[in-house]
């Protein structure tokens, strides 16, 4: 019968929650077990934010060569070598994973093992390490950080043919012809535009009647408007009906719109149509944990699942999936288990921008959200090509939205698409989180000219 290994807690999955807590615990003398199936650092750092964003700086730098000549420069012709920007992403990832497992591994008191843990039971794991080796560990504290993964999408013949995920996109070392993207949400817009400015014929493909279906639709509208400017095609109210190999190469997507049926001719199909949670293979029935229909641990506003001990952060438990948010259920954590609190995600603040550019920047309730709570509400809007900045370094297209509550001048929620739109967002993100008015912000003096003196200007807009 095989030892089991007796710890004070066990941290499933080495993400954004999973590392700073597992360090946490350790240095509070707590004896902790981190389990890591694939790579430290989560999502984030090996196939979301780092390596996304890297990318997207490499496309807009290409995009701007390409204009140079609006802002009088002649820089000649522009060409992408995508072995190099691989090269460059890989690069800046490998240095993040790198530098987390270090500290990992230097922190005394927290053992780091590489490979998959399943439940035997409410308060037992079974690990087996990448070696070949078998662990068995107990502990009273569990807790659960797998993460999610890309969704691979319901449409015949994709089984068959080729195609990318958000991941495997990345490992790209040439810039697709023609590259087709199943899903109009966040990921698949940053990808279309990314890959357009790296050269590529795009097409997205979106069953619903907007982008951004968790955006208004002003600011749905507008994106469209920007990724068509930029020479993306994008097809609403699109329904995916089936994929096959092309004859020639490729890839052929045949959809369905209003008008009728279309076969998409691609070189490379791209599936961005969400995330499912990495759940199925942690036998949580042995531990007498459920999932919901889609595969998210349940937990309460304390990151607490159904059995006592065993909590749930991060994108598997389902909720808004940003890195921002599962560091957040990390501070939750360790204000109540080593620092007495009571901390909850109960009101917390979603921010999030989508790296789009201009960028999205997003705060708070939307007007259409305001609006079905029935909240009396004002909404100040002003399009980009009146803020200064944007005009001086020509990135004027977009707008920026905020929803005031009629009565108490409050920053309900704000939508800011333009240049360093996240940026912008955080400050009104600030004001409304020290429940400053909005007519502060109308009356501050800001330094000029900056992007965030637009918010004069912006709530200017009220007393017309």
């Amino acid at each position: 019968m095989e030892e089991t290994e007796r710890y004070d807690a066990i941290v499933i999955g080495a993400g954004q929650a999973g590392v700073p807590l597992s360090r946490a615990l350790a240095e509070a003398g707590w004896k902790t077990a981190l389990v890591e199936r694939e790579h430290v650092g989560g999502t984030c750092i090996n196939e979301g934010c780092t390596p996304t964003k890297t990318m997207v700086a490499s496309a807009r730098v290409a995009y701007l060569a390409r204009r140079a000549a609006d802002y009088g420069v002649h820089a000649g012709l522009v060409t992408v070598d995508m072995g190099r920007v691989r090269e460059r992403k890989r690069n800046i990832v490998q240095s993040w994973r790198s530098g987390n497992r270090r500290r990992i591994e230097g922190t005394e008191g927290l053992d780091l093992l590489m490979g998959e843990a399943r439940f035997t039971g409410p308060h037992s794991v079974e690990v087996n390490l990448n070696s070949g080796e078998i662990r068995h560990l107990t502990a009273d504290k569990i807790f659960i950080n797998a993460g999610t993964r890309p969704r691979t999408p319901s449409v015949p013949g994709l089984d068959r043919v080729p195609f990318l995920n958000s991941t495997s996109i990345m490992e790209l070392d040439v810039v697709p012809e023609h590259l087709l993207v199943l899903g109009g949400g966040y990921v698949g817009l940053e990808f279309g535009q990314m890959f357009r400015r790296f050269g590529s014929q795009v097409t997205i493909v979106q069953r619903r009647g907007q982008l951004l279906t968790r955006e208004d639709a002003d600011v749905a509208e507008e994106v469209a408007k920007i990724l068509r400017e930029d020479g993306v095609e994008v097809l609403l109210d699109t329904h995916a009906q089936s994929v096959a190999q092309a004859a020639e190469g490729g890839v052929q997507l045949t959809v369905r719109t209003l008008d009728g049926e279309r076969t998409l001719p691609g070189s490379h199909l791209l599936a961005a149509v969400g995330r499912v949670p990495n759940t199925e293979r942690l036998n949580l029935s042995a531990a007498g944990l459920h999932t919901d229909k889609r595969g998210f641990i349940a937990v309460n506003e304390r990151l607490e699942t159904g059995l006592p001990g065993i909590y749930a952060l991060g994108d598997v438990k389902g909720g808004p999936a940003f890195t921002h948010i599962s560091y957040d259920d990390f501070r939750i954590i360790r204000t109540n288990l080593l620092e007495g609190g009571d901390a909850t995600i109960n009101g917390r603040p979603v921010p999030y921008t989508v790296f789009i550019d201009p960028q999205l920047g997003r705060i708070g309730l939307s007007e259409r959200q305001a609006r079905a709570q029935g909240l009396d509400i004002r909404v100040a809007k002003m399009p980009m090509n009146s803020v200064a900045r944007a005009l001086e370094v020509d990135e004027s297209r977009g707008f920026m939205k905020a929803i005031v509550d009629a009565d108490s001048d409050q920053i309900l929620g704000a939508a800011v698409l333009g240049i360093e739109g996240g940026e912008i967002m955080a400050v009104l993100q600030v004001a409304m989180m020290g429940r400053v008015p909005y007519t502060t912000l109308r009356d501050a003096v800001f330094a000029h000219p900056t992007l965030a003196e637009s918010l004069n200007n912006l709530f200017m807009t009220l007393d017309k």
